[in-house]
């Protein structure tokens, strides 16, 4: 009987975790675009590494956006490396949480381009 009850709870809390991850990561909070000069773009960390940058949308960078990439977004952060100091737009996603080895925001770029 304790081992039923035992079993049941472990159940209960790996279906209550996978469901909570699964919502983290395939739910975003909204999506958007953010057009601005791309003026930092870095790969930080001690242990676990995130890309972090930051777009200045006002004069003398009095508007900055704080965003994040997702390491597996090799095109965006090579465009990013090339395009940084520009006038870029940047699609993205807010997520209702993240995960320390995602990055330092909630918000995710998922595309960059090049403004003329």
């Amino acid at each position: 009987m304790f081992r039923k009850i035992l079993l049941y709870i472990a159940l209960s809390l790996t279906l209550i975790s996978v469901i909570y991850f699964s919502f983290i990561y395939y739910i975003p909070y909204s999506e958007g675009v953010r057009s601005g000069e791309l003026i930092k773009i870095s790969h930080k960390g001690f242990i676990v590494k995130t890309w972090e940058g930051e777009l200045s949308q006002g004069i003398s960078g009095a508007q900055i956006f704080t965003f994040s990439v997702m390491e597996n977004e090799d095109v965006v952060i090579a465009e990013m490396k090339k395009w940084q100091g520009k006038k870029v737009t940047l699609e993205f996603e807010e997520r209702y949480k993240t995960f320390f080895w995602w990055g330092d925001t909630r918000y995710f770029i998922t595309k960059v381009t090049l403004e003329n």
